[in-house]
């Protein structure tokens, strides 16, 4: 499996709607989307690379209150971080997120996650 593959398992676990990237207007909540937002590239020092990756994964709560979104991410959190495909790393205290029209509240949250390549 990859990081992403087992990354959506996981996060389907808690929501059933997960979208890789940005959710089109007027999606059901609650909602979770995630991107890739850089890490480290792991390779030895003849440049081939390790039969790993550690990608950074900006993840997205949404939902009908901030209280919602927050105890989603928080779910997340807890799930991720026990989760025996892959190793993660929070890279801090989820923060504020707002969708463009500010309709929905959300909480946004990196993750360094080390697993397979």
């Amino acid at each position: 499996m990859s990081i992403e593959t087992d990354l959506m398992a996981e996060l389907l676990a808690e929501c059933p709607r997960v979208i890789v990237g940005t959710s089109p207007y007027g999606v059901e909540m609650p909602c979770v989307t995630w991107q890739h937002i850089g890490g480290d590239s792991l390779r030895y020092l003849d440049n081939t690379p390790l039969d790993q990756r550690k990608p950074l994964i900006q993840i997205n709560t949404w939902d009908d209150t901030p209280l919602k979104a927050m105890a989603l991410i928080r779910r997340i959190e807890d799930r991720l971080c026990a989760a025996d495909a892959f190793t993660v790393q929070p890279q801090g205290e989820p923060i504020v997120a707002h969708d463009d029209a500010e309709v929905t509240s959300g909480y946004q949250q990196t993750y360094s996650i080390l697993g397979d390549r």
